[in-house]
C-alpha cells in the first residue's frame, strides 16, 4: 500500500482531471506513480513537461531507456524497475539487454558507456571525473547528449525517489530487484 494517497479519477479536482485525460490519451492509462505525482498538481505538471521536453531531444530512445533500468536499480526502486522493463520492451530491448542495463553495462558498446555514465552521475552527484567526460565523448556522444543524459539521470532520480518514498504499488508485471553479488 502507498505511503502517500494515490490521487483516483473520483477524488481528482479539475486541474489533477486534465491532467489525467492528457497522460491517457498518450499512454492509454494513468500510472501509478503519476497517481502519487498529482497530489501536487504543480509537480505533477513540472514532471510532466520536463518528461516530454526530454523526449524530444537526440538520445536515442532505447538509450534513454537503458539509463532508467541503469539507475532504478542502482537506487534499488523496484517500481521503476518493473515499469521501464516493460517500456524497454517495448522500445526493443531484449531480456538480456536489460539485464546488462540494470547491472551498469549494456550489450552495446556505446550505450554502455551511457549506462556507466549516468550511473556515476548518480552515484557522486554529478561530480564525474574529466576521464569519466572524455570517455563518453570517445564514445561518440555530443555535449548536446551528454546534457541529454543528465536530464535523464535527474528524472530517473527523482522518480526512484518518489517510488521509494511513496511504496507506490507497482501497475507493472513486478521484477524483483536483482541481487548484490
Amino acid at each position: 500500500m502507498s505511503r502517500i494517497n494515490l490521487v483516483t479519477t473520483e477524488q481528482a479536482n479539475e486541474q489533477q482531471q486534465a491532467l489525467f485525460s492528457a497522460i491517457e490519451q498518450q499512454l492509454g492509462v494513468v500510472p501509478n506513480f503519476l497517481k502519487v505525482f498529482a497530489n501536487s498538481p504543480a509537480a505533477l505538471t513540472a514532471f510532466l513537461g520536463l518528461h516530454s521536453i526530454a523526449n524530444e531531444g537526440e538520445l536515442e530512445g532505447k538509450t534513454k531507456e537503458r539509463i532508467a533500468l541503469g539507475l532504478a536499480e542502482q537506487n534499488a526502486c523496484q517500481y521503476c524497475v518493473s515499469a521501464h522493463t516493460a517500456i524497454g520492451k517495448s522500445a526493443g530491448l531484449s531480456g538480456d539487454e536489460m539485464l546488462a542495463n540494470r547491472a551498469g553495462g549494456s550489450q552495446d558498446a556505446k550505450a554502455a558507456v551511457a549506462v556507466k555514465f549516468a550511473r556515476s552521475l548518480a552515484e557522486h552527484n554529478g561530480d564525474v571525473t574529466t576521464a569519466e567526460l572524455l570517455e563518453i565523448r570517445n564514445a561518440g556522444y555530443s555535449d548536446a547528449e551528454i546534457v541529454e543524459i543528465i536530464t535523464h539521470v535527474g528524472m530517473n532520480v527523482l522518480t526512484n525517489i518518489l517510488g521509494k518514498a511513496s511504496r507506490v504499488a507497482i501497475d507493472f508485471p513486478t521484477i524483483e530487484l536483482q541481487k548484490a553479488s
